[in-house]
């Protein structure tokens, strides 16, 4: 064998309960899983008393620019992520023509990137230059609407609509796992419910999934999840929620309401799931902070600058980490007008991280069978990115599961591994058994922990010794390898 790890206490990404044994690797599988006796190997690891675990499936990721930008993709990996699922939010990497307009969203530029133009260019492009860690894909709805009608603020018209479900459904044959929708930014916030259920409906003879960034988190939550459920049951594709909260605390507490609509969905046969990542803040951009204030819209909560702080704002780097209140009272104007003021200077680049969800609805919402695991990080270059780019998957297994019993430590890996790799039909991946992928994470139960604040995120975990991803060590002994054997993973689409 190439590596055989001995003696570690292995989650297999079922849910079970673990055993201790050995794990045998050959190539980029996973020969054995027991006692491999006397078996030899080129790399032999001693993993008495740390836990084994299928590689870490980040189910929320806006990476689809970074794995080029940053191949090596230290930030994911050194926490354990051997699969990001990129296209998040309505954000899509294609058609590129109109999947260039969030670059700046993302810290990227034409000149850092190869050329393609489809969603199979794209997948492509990522094996022939490959990253630190696998790449599932989705669809993202604001790029398909962008390329078919613009910014339109309607309906799309007969040719517009089978313009965007002959991309979408190319996408998906070519691989893709569903498309997602951003139903607070632009231009997806112009749609409305009959074109998505006609997209999915398009989508559904050839698998995918329908994830969703709702149109309200806040007031108007109840409405959104009903929506999102809507288009899952009358499409017949399985849904997923994205970054499940309440925003704001004239609304802490509805979770247990939207959590009993999901339950009530799944009873009826929808396929619904959802994501989290485990903080009170969260971060977006502040164009659309700016624009959800402005239209009163209010899909984000009501805004109170106070609780906004200007996380990235590549122009002006003596900004970041200031909030929005504070440059307003350095600059005698109303933190409306110096959040116009940063748009006008920034644009699309101006990230904000926002205090707004309830300890108690966090720890509702990953208690819940449903919650999977995602880090919602943007990958901004240089700044302040919110500390869950580098810390989401030690957080949940060292704060929740380890300190406060939020999960136990198997129902965790479930969630991030094989429970993931279900619903996503990312084949031979989430699961530590003879024959699937080695895509593995050793990691010690008792140190884990997340190092990244958000005065100093930019630090990698503490308790992670190894990663591999497809037999290849990417982390050893916690220091990044340098290696990148990633690859683009073409759906088979489970749940």
């Amino acid at each position: 064998m190439d590596t055989v790890i001995r003696g570690a206490t292995v989650y297999d990404g079922s849910g079970g309960p673990p055993g201790v044994g050995d794990v045998g690797v050959t190539g980029e599988r996973i020969e054995a899983v027991g006692d491999v006796g006397g078996e030899r190997a080129g790399v032999e690891v001693a993993a008495a008393g740390l836990a084994l675990a299928p590689g870490f499936i980040d189910v929320h990721s806006h990476d689809d620019f970074a794995v080029f930008v940053s191949p090596e993709m230290d930030f994911k990996v050194g926490q354990g992520v051997t699969t990001d699922v990129v296209g998040n939010c309505g954000f899509g990497a294609a058609p590129f023509g109109s999947a260039r307009a969030f670059l700046p969203f993302f810290g990227a530029d034409r000149q850092s990137l190869p050329l393609w133009d489809t969603y199979g260019q794209y997948l492509d492009a990522i094996d022939a230059d490959p990253p630190g860690l696998n790449v599932a894909v989705l669809v993202g709805h604001g790029s398909l609407r962008l390329d078919a009608m613009g910014n339109e603020r309607r309906p799309p018209t007969d040719l517009e609509l089978a313009r965007m479900t002959d991309t979408l459904t190319a996408a998906v044959e070519a691989g893709c796992a569903g498309y997602s929708t951003g139903l607070i930014y632009e231009p997806g916030r112009y749609s409305g419910s009959e074109e998505l259920i006609a997209l999915a409906e398009a989508m559904a003879p050839v698998g995918g999934i329908y994830a969703t960034h709702m149109r309200n988190e806040a007031e108007g939550l109840l409405s959104a999840v009903r929506e999102a459920i809507r288009i899952g049951e009358e499409s017949g594709v399985p849904v997923q929620i994205s970054h499940h909260k309440a925003s704001g605390p004239s609304v802490w507490g509805l979770v247990n309401e939207s959590l009993a609509m999901i339950d009530d969905a799944r009873k009826r046969g929808v396929r619904v799931t959802a994501d989290q990542y485990p903080y009170t803040a969260g971060s977006t951009s502040l164009f659309a902070v700016l624009q959800n204030y402005e239209e009163g819209t209010a899909g984000i909560g009501v805004v109170d600058w106070s609780t906004i702080v200007l996380a990235s704002s590549p122009r002006h780097p003596d900004w970041e980490g200031k909030p929005l209140s504070e440059l307003a009272a350095a600059s005698a104007v109303s933190p409306d007008e110096v959040a116009r003021r940063v748009v006008a200077d920034e644009g699309y680049g101006a990230i904000v991280v926002i205090k707004s969800m309830s300890e108690d609805d966090v720890r509702t919402v990953m208690a819940h069978p449903t919650t999977m695991i995602g880090s919602d990080g943007i990958p901004t270059v240089g700044g302040k990115p919110h500390p869950r780019l580098y810390g989401t998957f030690a957080r949940v297994l060292g704060h929740y599961v380890r300190d406060d019993q939020v999960l136990s430590l198997e129902q965790a890996v479930h969630r991030m591994t094989g429970m993931p790799a279900a619903k996503f039909g990312l084949t031979g991946r989430g699961t530590i058994a003879p024959g699937a992928y080695a895509d593995m994470v050793l990691f010690d139960p008792a140190t884990i922990d997340d190092i990244a604040t958000y005065d100093s995120p930019r630090q990698y975990p503490a308790g992670i010794s190894h990663v591999w991803v497809n037999g290849t060590a990417v982390v050893a002994r916690g220091v990044h390898t340098g290696a990148r054997p990633g690859r683009a993973l073409r759906s088979r689409h489970g749940e």
